[in-house]
Order: structure tokens, then C-alpha cells, then sequence
């Protein structure tokens, strides 16, 4: 079951708010001493964090589904490139990184108990049943793996104060649920309101759109504090038409040296899947802002969103001081 993106948290009689957590989304299926953790592309996680296996076994109903998310809390917080390294080709890898990186397991939904589906089960009453049906551990003073319950509220100030409040710890933000919501796989049927920030770019490149008519997508640069300029994400939040005018628009900086001497946009690699990556260079002259959510390190983690052009602003003031960041060298 997905999200959809909501503007502010929504207020009124039948709402529950829980804190959004910033990780890999997870499925875990088990049946007594048989317990399978699957992604939401139904990637067998278990070989990447079996130190989450005999915690479920310690927490969950003999037979059960529930959904949840896979977390590694580090010294500030909630840490997703520390999540990230954990997705490794080598056993003896993932076997060192789950002692010295340990994933935790945020149980927030139950869809099969025994063998009653759950699915068509209101969420408030699925909430209940997991309550009642989950062990709750004892807290380690020491930091590693946990299984746990996620917070929930249905207090809209309280999730305010949650949303505010727990933003330094790297949550993502808030979900909120209906409280006679039936667990619908796919669809978009819950409300996500995030954490989100802005940063003024300077587009250095754009990559074709599939149909080759249009822009697919504007590649976004910051200088560093030596002047030159790095690649730090992308956004394709564009229509048909608009893809179309922004070609055209950028026919005559075409060739232009942008990323040439900093980070460049990368070629392939595990994650593109083998897609296409070629893009087009522009002389850096256009500047716009956009909206992101998180970083990776000092890259947008996901495609920003465009909020406006800037002609105001010369290129050379979109440094990465604005994202509180030490510069890029």
C-alpha cells in the first residue's frame, strides 16, 4: 500500500498519524520457524540482514504478514547511505556489516494473522490486533538491531510537534492513515507530508526524453568554493508541451563546458538498470530553484521538483553552502 503527497497534515475526526521513517520498505512473512523479508519489488531481503531474523522470531505471531521498515539508526540519526552499503554481492560482506552496521525492523501494519486475511480489515482494527499480537522487547542500552512498534497518534498537534520534533533525527516525516482504511496493495490510498527544502541550481545538461522530442530531464549543478561546478541531481517534472519549449530553449547553449573539469552526471551502473544515460552538455548560464527531500551524501537523493526560474540570480551564487554542506572538492 503507497502514499500519496499531502500539502499539510490533515486534521478532523477518523485520522491516525504515524512518524514516516527513512528506509527500505518491507514486507515479512512468517510461518513459525519460516520467515521471509521481501522488498516491494519482492527482492528476498533476508540474505542482506539476517540479524533481523531471530528478532522477528522474538517479536511476531507464530503465523503472520506484516508490513514495516528496514533502518539503521547511526550517532545522528537515521542513516540511509549506512543502508545502503548493506545491499552487497558478497556473504562474507553483509556478514561483517551486519555486526558493525545492524539493520532494525518498524512494524507498522498487520495483514494476515494465523490464517484470517487482514487486507479488507479496517486499519484501525489491524492496529489493535498488532498491538496485541506483538512482543515488545526490552530496550537495549546498547546501540543495534531492534524490532518495534511504530509510534502512532490521533492527535494532529501531537503529530505536529512529531513532525517538527523529530526532523533532527532523519525521519522523513509524517504518514497519516484513515482510520477505516483497508490495506488496497498499489494503490496510492495513504497521505505522506515531508520534509522539504530548496536549493537554487545552475542546469549544466539535460538528457532527451524517451520519445527524443523533448527534454527528459534538466541535470542540476552547485559550485564549490574553488569555482567549479559538480553534478548534484536531476528534475523531470515536466509535461508533454513543456518538454518540447524547453528543447527549443536550449538548442543555442548547447555544447557548453558545464560539469566538464567537476562530478559529471554518471554512466551506467546497477542501479540504471541498463537505461539510457546519455546527456547534453550547456554552457551554465540558466539557474532555477527546486525542491528536494533528502540528500545522498552531497547529491539529491531523488529527482527535485522545479519551482521556478531565477533570473535574478547569477550562477556562480548556487554553491553548496546553501545546503549546509561542506563544499564539494
Amino acid at each position: 500500500m503507497l502514499s500519496r503527497v499531502a500539502e499539510e497534515i490533515p486534521r478532523g475526526e477518523g485520522w491516525f498519524y504515524e512518524p514516516k521513517w527513512d528506509g527500505f520498505r518491507a514486507l515479512v512473512f512468517r510461518d513459525e520457524d519460516d520467515i521471509k523479508i521481501a522488498s516491494r519489488d519482492t527482492r528476498d531481503l533476508v540474505r542482506y540482514f539476517p540479524e533481523l531474523i531471530p528478532l522477528l522470531e522474538g517479536c511476531l505471531p507464530p503465523s503472520c504478514v506484516v508490513d514495516g521498515e528496514i533502518v539503521i539508526a547511526g550517532s545522528e540519526g537515521l542513516d540511509f547511505g549506512a543502508l545502503l552499503m548493506r545491499i552487497h554481492p558478497a556473504a562474507s560482506r553483509v556478514a561483517k556489516l551486519a555486526e558493525e552496521i545492524p539493520a532494525s525492523f518498524v512494524v507498522f501494519d498487520l495483514l494476515a494473522l494465523g490464517s484470517d486475511d487482514l487486507r479488507t480489515t479496517p486499519f484501525e482494527e489491524r492496529r489493535r490486533k498488532l498491538e496485541a499480537n506483538f512482543t515488545v522487547q526490552t530496550p537495549s542500552k546498547e546501540p543495534g538491531s531492534q524490532v518495534f512498534l511504530t509510534p502512532q497518534t490521533a492527535d494532529p498537534d501531537e503529530a505536529t510537534i512529531w513532525f517538527k520534533g523529530f526532523e533532527d533525527l532523519g525521519l522523513d516525516g509524517i504518514v497519516a492513515k484513515r482510520a477505516d482504511l483497508h490495506y488496497v496493495a498499489g494503490e496510492r490510498v495513504m497521505l505522506k507530508i515531508k520534509h522539504l527544502r530548496t536549493a537554487d541550481c545552475v542546469v549544466g545538461g539535460y538528457r532527451l526524453s524517451k520519445g527524443g522530442d523533448g527534454v527528459g530531464s534538466l541535470l542540476l549543478g552547485l559550485y564549490d568554493e574553488d569555482g567549479t561546478l559538480h553534478y548534484i541531481g536531476h528534475t523531470s517534472s515536466f509535461k508533454a508541451k513543456e518538454r518540447r519549449e524547453l528543447l527549443e530553449e536550449l538548442k543555442p547553449l548547447e555544447g557548453g563546458s558545464s560539469f566538464g573539469s567537476g562530478r559529471t552526471p554518471g554512466g551506467p551502473s546497477r542501479w540504471s538498470g541498463g537505461k539510457e544515460t546519455e546527456w547534453v552538455s550547456l554552457e551554465p548560464v540558466l539557474v532555477c530553484e527546486v525542491s528536494y527531500d533528502h540528500l545522498q551524501g552531497d547529491r539529491f537523493r531523488h529527482a527535485a521538483r522545479l519551482l521556478r526560474w531565477r533570473q535574478d540570480k547569477p550562477p556562480q551564487e548556487c554553491t553548496f553552502e546553501q545546503l549546509s554542506l561542506p563544499p564539494q572538492r
